[in-house]
């Protein structure tokens, strides 16, 4: 076996920071409100991609095809180069992306 060092190949990312219930509520809304815009809402009755907010405890999960996924106050919410999205915990997110100069 021979094993090499690779490099992450720079790409530029979307993504916004899923604040919960904070007392801004309008913010997190808006996250749900960007990523619904994109695939959709849960539909139960399939496994497709889609968002909702469990009513429960107002977390938001995003149904991937790999399952689903739980976004916690906090999370940094991507939208990857395909087009895709998934949640990322702030620490990994930060030590990963750094902002796009405009």
């Amino acid at each position: 076996m021979t094993v090499k060092t690779f490099r992450k190949k720079p790409v530029e990312i979307q993504a916004a920071q899923f604040l919960g219930r904070t007392g801004n509520e309008g913010a997190a809304h808006d996250v749900y409100l960007w990523v619904e815009k994109h695939i959709g809402s849960v539909d139960p009755s399939d496994a497709e991609p889609g968002v909702t907010i469990d009513p429960v405890d107002g977390h938001m999960v995003i149904r991937t095809l790999e399952g689903d996924m739980k976004v916690s106050r906090g999370d940094w919410v991507i939208r990857g180069v395909q087009g895709e999205f998934y949640p990322c915990k702030p620490d990994i997110f930060e030590a990963t992306y750094e902002p796009v100069s405009d």
